[in-house]
């Protein structure tokens, strides 16, 4: 079994769905896990074809291992996290595995293709959509995980200009039935619990599936020193919610949160947090972006690889069905 592909993060939502996607052509892939990671239950049925490996991002002799024979990567690895308490490691930690591994692909000439997130991109002036051409402002973000998605990012072009080949993926928020009810999953199951309020913010959302199928795309062709926003669709919060609940046979979320009461929110529950030691049902970064436009074009991708996005209506349907059982 001559194994070329190798997938880190494939224990995660994303990881999962590009594993499970290149296994589905026949190919044998290599897949990097933490030592207690539990295999998702989606590649369960594909264990002939995946050779399986404990490679911690932090352990270069490790990932070195891992690359062994290895001529692509897709790199889903990321440590994801909200909490204050997080951020500053959480940076270290993302920056520091995906330096450790473009240093390896750089070496050996091993095409990568790179997770990184919106969260990385950006704002565009009022009215107009968010490009690849907007880059964020590390100076004034607050955000731990855009941080580290942006500096991990610069790894990567720093990468690049040293000759490396690689392509950079930007997703919007990634929805799909295997997120259960953690990440993107969490929005699905507040609303069918009852979410009563709504804001006037809007993002991007798309299909886990395409998301992959876009970066396997990447992958197989000739482009290179490039970014793409992945996002099939802008949506506002009001209209995202009022679908899932629809879905779900519930009410809609009907009453107006305006920013000023989100900001009463996240620092309510901050003060909760501190006197109950729990995490906080909602944090400041959480609060603000929910009143903010994100809107993104996604004319880019369209036009390098010609894909036809899935309907995000469709992948409403069937996160619901697949949470209401």
């Amino acid at each position: 079994m001559h194994i070329k592909v190798l997938v880190t993060g494939a224990t995660g939502f994303l990881g999962a769905e590009v594993a499970r996607q290149l296994v589905n052509t026949g190919q044998a892939i290599r897949c990097t896990k933490r030592k207690y990671s539990i295999i998702p239950q989606i590649l369960k049925p594909y264990a002939a074809l995946i050779e399986w490996v404990n490679a911690d991002m932090l352990d270069a002799f490790a990932l070195e291992d891992a690359l062994q024979g290895i001529t692509q990567v897709y790199h889903c690895a990321a440590w994801v996290s909200l909490k204050q308490a997080d951020k500053h490691p959480m940076i270290r930690t993302n920056i520091t595995g995906t330096a450790n591994l473009v240093n390896l692909c750089a070496d050996n000439g091993i095409r990568l293709v790179h997770v990184s997130s919106i969260a990385a991109i950006g704002q565009a002036k009022p009215g107009e959509l968010i490009t690849e051409n907007h880059h964020l402002d590390a100076s004034a973000e607050n955000d731990g995980y855009a941080l580290s998605k942006l500096e991990s990012e610069m790894e990567v072009w720093r990468g690049i200009a040293e000759g490396l080949d690689a392509v950079i993926v930007n997703p919007s928020l990634i929805i799909g039935a295997d997120a259960g009810i953690s990440g993107s999953g969490q929005l699905f199951e507040t609303v069918r619990k009852g979410l009563k309020f709504y804001t006037n913010g809007s993002a991007g959302f798309v299909d886990v599936e395409d998301v992959a199928k876009c970066m396997i795309a990447l992958m197989d062709s000739n482009i290179t020193a490039e970014r793409y926003i992945i996002s099939a669709e802008n949506r506002n919060y009001k209209q995202i919610t009022a679908e899932i609940a629809k879905s779900f046979g519930i009410k809609p979320p009907a009453f107006f949160a305006k920013p000023w009461m989100m900001d009463l929110a996240w620092r309510g529950a901050a003060l909760a947090a501190l006197i109950t030691r729990k995490p906080p049902a909602i944090d400041k970064i959480a609060a603000q972006s929910a009143s903010q436009n994100r809107d993104y074009d996604n004319s880019k991708i369209k036009y390098a690889i010609a894909i036809d996005f899935k309907h995000i209506s469709k992948t409403i349907e069937e996160v619901c069905a697949r949470l209401g059982k």
